[in-house]
């Protein structure tokens, strides 16, 4: 064999060894650069971000799909009594509501409110005419009282002032005391539709817009119903927020309540609202609150779907109690929200928060005054138990102490 014939062998065998070696080593290959499929040895540098494992890439989001009301699909819902996901917390005692309201009443005495003290130094005056009159009206204007319920205080004071003939302090803060109660109106029934049914649960929404504290809300006004000795189902029907399900799932583990909630981000409110429902039947609760998102009142789709959520939870139980809740320092914006709000749901009470020294108290008078409906729930705070039933001659009292 001469020499041109081995090197011809030689490099075929060295084409056949290079092949081979080149086609193993993209066969390996099976992570991304770097990443491991095992857990790296001591000596591994850390790179990409430092994974340990390989990880299969999240699955994109799916986007939000509104279902028709006839086709209510199964829902991935879970009951949480100790919240997945969730630190376990203790179980707490409510405060009673009667040592609540005391203590709100409190509150709302030494808080600088405007409208209580504004009056009366004005009604305390050696003088009353017209000039102090009209600052009266412009007091009572400025606490967001209205025009219509203003101009009544300013005349019926007017009046009877006139007819007593004395302004002494005490007399005037006593017929002050009495008008205002008159115009707060304590014969609005500010019951809670909270009692259970023969067959079924009460059912209480909540609804209300961003950021007035709706979902904190249902969690203090579930505190309440448990202080009360009533057995409560929570239902996380904001499913447009995240974290919303477990803040409420958190608020309801504090007193041992349970929450329906979807494990699935975006889901269908009103799924969720049904399967929350329909749990609260089956487990023969008390009372189901639900929590729906806080949807911006000019946002007419979103305002649709509260509408819909109503009328799917209604397929298995009627709503008993509509409550919306208002930021009492928004003044006269809450009051266009209270309106828009009653025109898709059937509002039957309005919960104020934050009605501190930074509200107009006179806020209470004007809603009630322009939707017919009582105002049922204050809060005066950021404590677990700063949410009371609303009363009038208390709160009258409050402002004028």
């Amino acid at each position: 064999m001469n020499d041109v014939t081995m090197i011809l062998i030689y490099a075929v065998i060295a084409i056949a060894v290079i092949g081979t070696v080149a086609i193993l080593l993209v066969k390996g290959r099976k992570t991304p650069p770097g990443t491991y499929p095992t857990t790296r040895d001591a000596n591994d540098p850390v790179r990409g971000g430092g994974t340990d494992t390989l990880e299969a890439p999240p699955a994109p989001a799916e986007p939000r799909v509104a279902v028709p009301e006839e086709e209510l699909p199964e829902t991935d819902v879970e009951v949480a009594d100790d919240a997945a996901g969730i630190e376990t917390v203790p179980v707490e005692t409510p405060a009673p509501v009667e040592g609540r309201l005391a203590r709100l009443r409190a509150r709302l005495i030494k808080s600088n409110n405007a409208l209580g003290k504004g009056l009366l130094a004005l009604l305390s005056r050696d003088k009353i005419d017209e000039d102090v009159w009209d600052e009266i009206e412009e007091t009572l204007l400025m606490a967001d009282l209205g025009t219509e319920p203003t101009m009544e205080l300013v005349d019926a004071l007017r009046d009877r002032v006139k007819v007593a003939g004395s302004q002494d302090p005490e007399h005037v803060k006593a017929m002050l005391r009495e008008e205002l109660i008159k115009l707060v109106d304590p014969e609005m029934d500010r019951s809670l539709a909270v009692e259970r049914h023969a067959d079924r649960p009460s059912i209480v929404m909540v609804v209300g817009v961003n950021g007035v504290g709706k979902t904190t809300t249902v969690g203090k006004l579930a505190r309440v119903l448990v202080a009360e000795d009533k057995d409560v189902l929570l239902g996380a029907a904001d499913t447009f927020r995240a974290a919303a399900a477990e803040q409420l799932a958190t608020w309801g583990q504090r007193v041992g309540v349970p929450t329906v909630k979807s494990d699935v981000d975006g889901a269908d409110p009103a799924s969720v609202a049904f399967e929350a429902v329909k749990a609260g039947i089956d487990q023969e609760v008390d009372v189901v609150m639900i929590d729906t998102a806080g949807r911006l009142q000019n946002k007419v789709g979103l305002m649709d779907e509260l509408g819909k959520v109503k009328r799917v939870i209604e397929k298995q139980a009627m709503v008993d109690e509509v409550l919306l809740v208002l930021d009492a320092t928004t003044g006269q914006n809450g009051l266009n929200q209270a309106k828009v709000f009653s025109e898709v749901v059937n509002i039957t009470g309005i919960v104020l928060t934050k009605l501190d020294g930074t509200a107009k108290g006179g806020i209470v008078v004007a809603i009630q005054r322009s939707l017919g409906v009582p105002v049922k729930l204050i809060g005066l705070g950021e404590g677990a138990d700063d949410l009371a039933p609303f009363e009038a001659e208390a709160f009258v009292d409050a402002l004028l102490n």
